[in-house]
């Protein structure tokens, strides 16, 4: 799996590091490894004439093929090729020696840091082999004429590093990209969660109390058709009202007040026939906690005029605390009550619940509906 994060001309952060391993990116990254096979013709240029120079070049031309297949064949979920390509490439590192001599240990630096990317197992011991073989067989071999490899050592050591070390920058980076993906995601999905639980509570109690008063207004029509009039009004202004929630909700901007869903509740209770016993004021509760016990008032109307069949609901309020009781069906069993808790309810649990309060809803004896929500007080009220 891949990811690109696209941006303007010249932003380099919109450049990933899959961006850097592919194309014309990759190809300039491994021409730089041809530096140590061209410092290994230059030897072999000051020690081999005639037919053995061209021996030579040779052998150091089918070890820059076998380099760049390696590169490429690396990609690949199956390494057998890879693995066979840098023994290849081994076997033609020794066979450079007579013609090169010391010079040909810079081949070692390619092989070791192709291994240090893609084979990791064992790259330690290898970098510090080679680079020992290239301080010690100049020695042992007296025909050269040649002292330890000290710069073909430091070769073969810092690329290695060097090369590990971008690797497993890419690597990082590369993994990062990949949780960014996932928490873009994660937050989307987020999102649209937040959406459908908002256009639920939004449209869930607009639309009932649209459904209520078309009801009632097609019930006065029948008999007095003067008082139907404002009543098809108020289903104008909710419809209205409705639409400006659902845009405001998917804006993420909409507003609520507890004294705004309390009259909005009275309203609601009274075109579905409840008396309707809810609190005047607001002022005993706690500004922090406003808005929260406002979506519970929403809720718990919402369910009494829809559910209930109830003759009276009471709604009772304290600085942290909203408790909202009707004298409907009720129960457990489902009459009159959505089974379960609904998208409505759950959806309010998980909004207190990220609040730090709790809700306990339920049937009362003899009977009738209780929602209770109750949350930490974080300031004094009045009383």
């Amino acid at each position: 799996m891949t990811y690109e994060v696209m941006g303007p001309p010249g932003d380099w952060s919109a450049v990933t590091p899959e961006r850097w391993s592919r194309g014309w990116r990759r190809l300039a990254l491994a021409t730089g490894m041809l530096v140590f096979p061209l410092v290994t013709v230059a030897g072999i240029a000051e020690y081999a004439h005639g037919t053995d120079a061209l021996v030579g070049y040779a052998i150091v031309a089918g070890f820059c093929c076998c380099c760049a297949l390696a590169g490429a064949s690396a990609a690949r979920p199956a390494r057998t090729p890879f693995r066979v390509l840098l023994g290849a490439m081994s076997v033609l590192f020794l066979a450079a020696l007579p013609y090169a001599r010391t010079d040909a240990f810079f081949l070692c630096a390619v092989i070791v840091s192709l291994a240090a990317v893609f084979v990791r197992r064992h790259v330690a011991p290898a970098v510090a082999a080679c680079a020992l073989a290239s301080l010690v067989v100049p020695c042992l071999v007296r025909s050269w004429h040649d002292g330890p490899g000290w710069g073909q050592a430091l070769a073969i050591v810092f690329t290695a590093l060097t090369v590990y070390a971008f690797s497993e920058i890419a690597r990082a980076n590369r993994s990062l990209v990949e949780a960014r993906a996932e928490v873009a995601r994660l937050a989307s999905e987020a999102e649209r969660a937040r959406i459908a639980r908002d256009l639920h509570d939004l449209l869930g109690h607009s639309l009932t109390a649209i459904t209520v008063k078309s009801g009632l207004a097609r019930r006065l029509a029948a008999g007095e058709a003067s008082r139907a009039l404002p009543e098809i009004t108020e289903v104008e202004q909710l419809t209205r009202q409705a639409l400006a929630e659902v845009r405001a909700a998917v804006s993420g901007y909409r507003e609520g007040t507890l004294a705004n869903e309390l009259a909005r509740g009275r309203e609601l209770l009274r075109a579905s026939g409840i008396t309707a016993d809810l609190p005047t004021a607001t002022d005993m509760v706690d500004p922090a906690h406003q808005e929260l016990l406002g979506w519970a008032v929403r809720e718990g109307l919402t369910n009494v005029a829809r559910h209930a069949r109830a003759g009276r609901c009471t709604v009772t309020l304290s600085a942290s605390e909203v408790d909202i009781r009707d004298d409907g069906v009720g129960g457990p069993s489902g009459v009159g009550v959505p089974p379960g808790d609904g998208n409505g309810l759950s959806g309010l649990r998980e909004r207190v619940a990220a609040a730090g309060g709790r809700v306990e809803a339920g049937p009362v004896g003899p009977r009738g509906w209780r929602l209770r929500v109750s949350l930490e007080e974080t300031a004094a009220t009045l009383p």
